[in-house]
């Protein structure tokens, strides 16, 4: 049987985790979210590298012994775990026995081909990478070509691995596997560094004392790169007795085997790593994934550079999934993005609050407000069924490409004809007209609400907590759906629906920079304020929901000459709004025409009677006479206008 084994770096805990951290552990968790949903046996490992170093180096600076420092960073990985609901199936340490007995093994595996020997090993050294680098790869400072600091010339006695050996296996298996390492443009850089020559590899370090002994030289560590590469497989057992998951998920000759990692390490993944397999005649892994880094000032965020992003403050006021969302939809997957909080709100407000906000509360409110729950029937025979069957195949050929933002476009496609959909077949009128007994209405509703189940199982590798909140909405289970839950028809009929709070409620961008701005300033005198300028940026407009609507009811508010009430059609939602119009407009004059209204606004009470929102009118002639906008007959309620 086929298996599917995906695999995060190992994090250093050196310093605390961050948004390259948290993304590579996202997009491991979205692709095993997605071949568990597809019914294929699967296990997600991630963990931390707690030796070298830079640990000793930092443990040394606080005081504490490196284990110490280990089991603090290690515990606020399991947090972050926790907040973004990551579902591992196991987290490997490079202090516990279990990796410390595969590294020996793998080392005998290794020693046994002959492929060690002893020598005086010199070069430039990055110590935040724990790497040698040539000459030909710094700049004429010598600084790391990853973390632009100044690396230092080392000279000392280490055990060497054969390196050059394998270039020649190394270009034949790029060769015959050119999935080995994706993206294309990665392949091609790593084949050119084999072709360049490999020099053999030191992998001991007699001048570091926290790490694994290496076997046979007193006095000698194993260098972090061989001790943490090994993680992948001593994770899943091997050289112990009990190594079913090894045998299950690496040697097994169906078993699919992916490494996600940052492309700054790839060298060591795709080179160094292989290498050792090929030595040790254990199985090579299936592809490494090298994705692109996040920049921040058009730099790699990193904590060496020292401008890492803890997105603490996003997630704690628009919650986890709506950064899981935020990251898998503005990065494709194997480039570089560069990360701002201006860019995630924007994001949050029109993907999440209003494409799929909207669409989950307005065909929820639908089925509420015409049958107290779900429709009573499953409606096979529909526009929906067809936008779906299409959705789902670019969707999937997606998910396995790993090109998650298209993935995504490809649900929002949904999510767009489901709207449509709606629009197109006003279920409002047909209740009216027909009654909410109507057979028409109950299919238009279960072709709707199917729809946006079906997305919600899409979504659910992308955004779990979501998903089953809008399962939930529909009458059904909030729990994580399985394969079976991507067939069409699955929706409950007649099923008590109840009425949940917004999924994603609207962000106010200014008050939420105006927090963190008075947050964050520091003590010293402001600038001279800039000359006033009355231009907003594009946030500031987006920020205004301007919506069609059609006037079901329009009456002149008692005791006043100026004002009108006005019960308007806002695509299914009906909303009061007060409009200073009474003197240019008679109620007549106003039932049945679509006009355009500010549909966020905060309420009023204007004369004791509740507005909600806000009609536009142009202002005309000195007196400012209000003159309504006018909207063809065509544009369904509750369309946007931008």
């Amino acid at each position: 049987m086929k298996t599917f084994y995906a695999t995060t770096p190992i994090y250093y805990v050196n310093d605390l985790p961050h948004i390259g951290h948290i993304y590579t552990t996202v997009v491991t968790d979205v692709v095993t979210r997605f071949r568990r949903l597809s019914g294929e046996p699967t296990r997600f490992l991630t963990g931390t590298d707690e030796h070298g170093q830079n640990i000793e180096k930092a443990a040394a600076a606080q005081g504490i012994p490196p284990l110490a420092l280990a089991d603090r960073v290690v515990e606020r990985y399991h947090q972050l775990y926790r907040t973004f609901e990551i579902r591992n199936d196991d987290f490997i340490r490079t202090t516990e026995a279990r990796h410390r007995r595969g590294v020996e093994a793998l080392i005998a595996r290794i020693a046994a081909a002959g492929d060690f020997y002893t020598a005086k090993h010199e070069g430039w050294y990055c110590s935040s990478c724990e790497a040698f680098y040539t000459e030909k790869e710094l700049d004429p400072e010598k600084r790391c070509p990853v973390h632009a600091t100044a690396t230092a010339w080392e000279s000392e006695e280490n055990v060497f691995f054969r390196l050059s050996k394998y270039a020649g296996p190394l270009l034949e298996h790029y060769e015959r596997h050119p999935e080995f390492v994706r993206p294309e443009s990665r392949l091609a850089e790593v084949a050119s560094f084999v072709r360049g020559g490999l020099n053999d590899l030191s992998v001991s370090r007699s001048k570091v004392r926290w790490g694994i002994p290496f076997p046979g030289h007193p006095g000698h560590v194993v260098y972090v790169w061989l001790d943490a590469l090994a993680n992948y497989i001593t994770a899943l057992g091997f050289g112990s007795p009990e190594d079913r998951f090894y045998r299950e998920f690496w040697d097994h000759p169906e078993a699919e085997r992916v490494h996600f990692i940052g492309k700054d390490i790839l060298r060591f993944h795709a080179v160094y790593w292989p290498a050792f397999l090929l030595s040790a005649g254990l199985p090579l892994p299936t592809t490494v994934w090298a994705h692109g880094w996040w920049l921040r000032d058009a730099k790699k965020v990193s904590k060496s550079v020292g401008n890492v992003v803890r997105p603490d403050a996003l997630v704690a006021e628009f919650g986890p999934d709506a950064f899981r969302y935020f990251l898998m939809r503005e990065m494709a997957f194997g480039q570089d993005a560069s990360f701002s909080d201006e860019a995630f709100l924007t994001r949050y407000n029109a993907d999440l609050a209003n494409d799929l906000g909207n669409t989950v509360s307005r065909v929820a409110a639908l089925c509420r407000q015409s049958f107290g729950g779900t429709p009573r029937e499953v409606c096979t025979d529909n526009e929906i069924v067809g936008a779906f069957g299409d959705a789902e195949a670019e969707w999937r050929a997606a998910m396995t490409a790993c090109q998650f933002a298209r993935a995504l476009e490809a649900v929002w496609r949904l999510l767009t004809a489901v709207n449509g959909y709606v629009v197109a077949k006003e279920p409002w009128k047909i209740r009216k007209q027909e009654g909410a007994d109507s057979a028409r209405l109950h299919r238009v509703l279960s072709a709707s609400a199917e729809g946006v189940r079906l997305a919600a199982v899409m979504l659910s590798p992308f955004v779990p907590f979501t998903s089953r909140r809008i399962f939930e909405t529909f009458g059904m289970m909030a729990a994580d759906p399985t394969a079976s839950d991507l067939a069409w028809g699955r929706l409950p009929v007649s099923a008590p629906m109840p009425e949940l709070p917004a999924l994603f409620p609207r962000a106010d961008a200014a008050a939420y920079f105006q927090k963190e701005t008075a947050m964050t300033e520091s003590a010293a005198s402001p600038a001279p304020a800039a000359p006033e300028d009355d231009r907003i940026a594009i946030e500031d407009f987006q920020r205004v929901r301007l919506r069609t609507a059609k006037v079901l009811v329009a009456e002149r508010v008692p005791k006043s000459n100026k004002l009108m009430r006005l019960e308007v059609d806002l695509g299914g939602e009906r909303r009061q709004i007060v409009a200073g119009i009474a003197a240019q407009y008679a109620p007549e004059q106003l039932v049945g025409r679509n006009v355009v209204v500010v549909a966020n606004l905060k309420p009023a009470k204007l004369m004791g009677v509740e507005s909600n929102g806000m009609v536009l009118a142009a202002s005309v002639g000195e007196a400012g006479a209000p003159v309504l906008l006018d909207v063809p007959a065509d544009v369904p309620p509750g369309s946007k206008v931008k």
